[in-house]
């Protein structure tokens, strides 16, 4: 064999090797930045840096709102990637996470920021990601282990036009479904849908506490105008803001099962770290979280379990918001941007002697099923405006009976305006 041959070779594993040590490495670096951070408990948090939470009022615009909730929910771990129209989440978090003493990271793509945050999830850290339609793609098989393993996490998703590359600058709403069936298997995750920027303060604060309160992946779903929107914003004091924390055990840790859940069907969660014996993986798994992958005893019970915790606590999650629904003839339903539309509709159609409401979702996932259930028993039409080719529309449908359901879409540049909806409502009433 040729000697330059060899030595080409030899170059070549060596530049392999050299890769694999840096990345090794970098990853050893993060763990140990992680390992050593100083955890401390809500209240040590708010207090630590008076800017954790910029209590006053501001004028800012939606993605910016997203991070301060972030921070004053107490999110000490950041990791994303840039993309348009969630990038400046990122960049503002990039410039607030030291001086609250916590941790950023721009990760290399959406598939390595989604594992980063599970990562810092098992340490302790509240964690949290941002992206757009393209990257929360990528996403997909990393939230189902954080639905797997109950590692809490927020998700934003500032939807843009699709499929693929699409409208990077323009609105969508066309990640409603990919939001709760993105992911193989059988799962249940939370999705709220913010139509302000107040919202998406307020929302990204209620998002980390159901994610620590039922252990699972929640999300933010907003649409690019309520993400570059810019109004006022007003920062309750710190000890305004309803905070949740994970629940911890209260065994020993020679006695602690990581996967045994409480009445409510969700585990304590001991983090790394701490002294207890945690096992995570994806695979099936037992209460200790041993692998049962042959055991289909183990998977109908983990899997139901998995559903069951948000499904029997849906009335508790839920959120609507209900405008002149009580003698409505005509009702619309409508979500994010959308509904802000269809809100001026309504008003003008009671202008003109229509008996018009408006049933918002704040909660998209789990959908409100028996709210629509109810509104459907009196009204005459259902109108459903979304910047999609039909998505929520179709669980309403589901979910009435009898009540002819009207689809109003919209896509590309503009969100549906008053005067479309209002035509709408005219047509049906």
């Amino acid at each position: 064999m040729p000697e330059g041959f060899i030595l080409q070779r030899l170059l070549t594993r060596m530049s392999v090797l050299y890769a694999v040590f840096v990345r090794l490495f970098a990853q050893i670096l993060q763990f140990l930045l992680l390992k050593n951070h100083v955890k401390k408990d809500v209240n040590e948090m708010k207090t630590e840096n008076n800017r954790t939470v910029l209590t006053g009022t501001h004028f800012m615009n939606g993605d910016i709102a997203c991070a301060e909730g972030a921070l004053a929910a107490g999110c000490k771990f950041f990791a994303g990637y840039p993309i348009t129209p969630a990038t400046e989440i990122a960049e503002h978090l990039s410039k607030r996470m030291p001086e609250v003493g916590g941790i950023y990271i721009q990760m290399e793509d959406e598939i390595g920021s989604i594992a980063a945050v599970i990562g810092a999830s098992y340490t302790g850290l509240k964690a949290m990601t941002a992206t757009s339609g393209p990257g929360f793609s990528l996403m997909q098989e990393n939230i189902g282990l954080a639905v797997m393993t109950e590692a809490p996490c927020v998700i934003v998703d500032i939807m843009r036009g699709g499929p693929s590359t699409g409208q990077p600058t323009l609105p969508g709403q066309q990640d409603i479904m990919q939001a709760k069936w993105g992911s193989h298997g059988d799962y249940e995750i939370i999705a709220l849908a913010p139509s302000s920027v107040q919202e998406m303060f307020d929302l990204t604060i209620e998002a980390f506490n159901l994610s620590e309160t039922y252990r699972v992946p929640t999300m933010v779903l907003a649409d690019e105008v309520v993400g570059h929107m810019w109004e006022k914003v007003v920062i309750p004091p710190a000890e305004k803001i309803r905070i949740v924390n994970r629940k911890k055990p209260n065994t020993s840790p020679e006695k602690y099962l990581p996967y045994m859940p409480d009445d409510d069907l969700v585990p304590p969660m001991a983090c790394f770290g701490e002294g207890f014996s945690f096992h995570a993986t994806g695979l099936t798994h037992d209460e200790h979280g041993y692998p049962k992958t042959s055991s289909s005893g183990v998977q109908q019970k983990l899997v139901k379990r998995l559903c069951e915790k948000i499904r029997k606590n849906a009335d508790k999650i839920v959120k609507v918001r209900e405008f002149m629904v009580d003698d409505a003839e005509v009702i619309v339903v409508a979500y994010g941007i959308v509904a802000r539309a269809a809100l001026s509709a309504v008003k003008e159609a009671r202008k003109t002697g229509i008996k018009a409401g408006l049933l918002r979702p704040i909660t998209i996932w789990p959908f409100p099923e028996k709210l629509i259930a109810k509104i459907a028993e009196q009204a005459k039409k259902i109108v459903v405006p979304e910047m999609n080719c039909g998505q929520l529309v179709r669980e309403v449908e589901r979910n009435v009976q009898g009540t002819s359901v009207v689809f109003l879409s919209k896509l590309g540049e503009d969100p549906h305006t008053p005067m479309e909806i209002l035509e709408a409502i005219r047509r049906n009433c």
